[in-house]
């Protein structure tokens, strides 16, 4: 008796197609990023100009960045929970133009208070930078998120170093007016960031999104887990990036005290350690793949104790040094944390990164308002000696929850939802 079809063996279904990772829009978003990040390092590095040239204390320094950081910080979780459930695929070349308007502002201004206003311009357009463009990293991952994550940042530290660098040989010599010129680098990211608006415009025509709920993503861990690990994350941002702002902000002003350099010579050592940084960052989310972005975390941020605790004591040659392992260590920390945060939280990529860039924004901020103050009144080296304690917050890391590797086949749905 022969066998009806019903009997015959089914063909086992055929396996997801394994998830590529977009490495062009990759490194595009990178050399936007290091364009983003080279405006935004133009701000502290031109403070020994602006100091002069508007007789400011650190009191008011710190106000400028203070405007900057909240700007970016406040506005950053609105901007991400929005496109996670509305995507805006050209939101990242109009917000550039924010930063375009806020740049010639801070080449033309004449007074503190437009000072600020072009601070809060060039913030604003770093509050949508950011948490879409750290979005759109995930989606071209291919599921190598902590991979992703260091590429799209590396080249925001890149920007960074570079900026002190060039205000060293351009702005330095030639006056205030002469930022303008970087108006360049702004027009040349909105361009690349209209392609890239195409690009994820063109996902979302192939995939479009599911409305009513119908994309949610189940929690990895009880909420209350969650948002014990959210809080420990918080306060290890919270001394990274205090520390940070102990050097981007007043690193120059400590070297120039100290040691009795000028202001280009500080400024070369702003950039050996922000160059640091960004060979740092590059290392932490492919380690963070392969070996749980925890001991990543915990190595990076209680690790760079031993170092901070040395450097005020250091003469120039060895705080010129120091920076270097300092720099190394503590930038492993960020795209592991926030990866992590966003493996905690699935389903809101985009909220997440608005979330922790902000708050690192928001923390930076803050201690650059806040060290400014203590400057003022303590004298810049007892910042130095105060802020070498901050990495020991670090010990926190050990509360942090030990998460599987989130699945790589698949990659990231077109609304970044794995």
């Amino acid at each position: 008796m022969s066998a009806s079809s019903n009997d015959l063996p089914l063909p086992a279904p055929a396996a997801p197609a394994p998830a590529v990772t977009a490495f062009p829009v990759l490194a595009t978003l990178s050399v936007c990023h290091l364009l983003n990040d080279l405006i935004q390092s133009l701000l502290p590095a031109l403070y020994p100009l602006l100091k002069d040239a508007f007789a400011l204390d650190f009191g008011q320094i710190g106000l400028i960045t203070l405007t900057f950081q909240f700007t970016a910080s406040l506005l950053q979780p609105v901007i991400g929970l929005y496109t996670d459930r509305h995507p805006k695929p050209y939101s990242l070349a109009i917000g550039m133009c924010s930063t375009l308007l806020g740049l010639l502002l801070l080449s033309r201004a004449t007074s503190f208070p437009v000072l600020l206003v072009a601070a809060a311009l060039i913030g604003t357009g770093s509050s949508v930078f950011h948490p879409e463009s750290s979005r759109i990293a995930r989606i071209a991952s291919g599921g190598r998120h902590g991979l992703a994550q260091s590429l799209f940042q590396v080249g925001g530290n890149v920007g960074s170093a570079i900026g002190p660098l060039l205000a060293a040989w351009i702005v330095m010599p030639r006056g205030q007016v002469s930022v303008a010129w970087f108006a360049l680098a702004a027009l040349a990211a909105i361009v690349l960031l209209t392609r890239i608006g195409g690009w994820y415009a063109a996902r979302l025509a192939a995939a479009p999104l599911r409305r009513g709920g119908g994309a949610t993503a189940e929690l990895r861990l009880p909420s209350r887990r969650i948002a014990g690990a959210l809080l420990v994350l918080g306060l290890l941002i919270f001394s990274k990036y205090f520390y940070l702002a102990s050097l981007t902000s007043y690193y120059t002003f400590y070297l120039m005290h100290r040691f009795g350099i000028d202001a280009q010579g500080a400024q070369l050592r702003l950039f050996v350690f922000l160059g640091a940084v960004a060979v740092g960052t590059i290392a932490g989310g492919p380690i963070g793949d392969r070996i749980g972005r925890r001991y990543v975390i915990w190595g990076s941020i209680l690790g760079v104790l031993p170092f901070t605790l040395l450097l005020p004591h250091a003469d120039l040659l060895w705080t010129t040094l120091l920076t270097i392992p300092i720099g190394l260590i503590l930038a492993s920390a960020f795209a592991a944390i926030l990866v992590y945060a966003q493996d905690l939280v699935p389903g809101r990529p985009g909220t997440i990164a608005g979330l922790f860039f902000g708050f690192a924004f928001g923390m930076g901020g803050l201690g650059a308002a806040v060290l400014g103050q203590l400057a003022d009144h303590a004298g810049i080296a007892t910042v130095y000696a105060l802020c070498a304690w901050l990495p020991a917050i670090g010990l926190l890391a050990w509360f942090l929850p030990a998460l599987a590797p989130s699945p790589a086949a698949g990659g990231a749905a077109i609304n970044g939802r794995t």
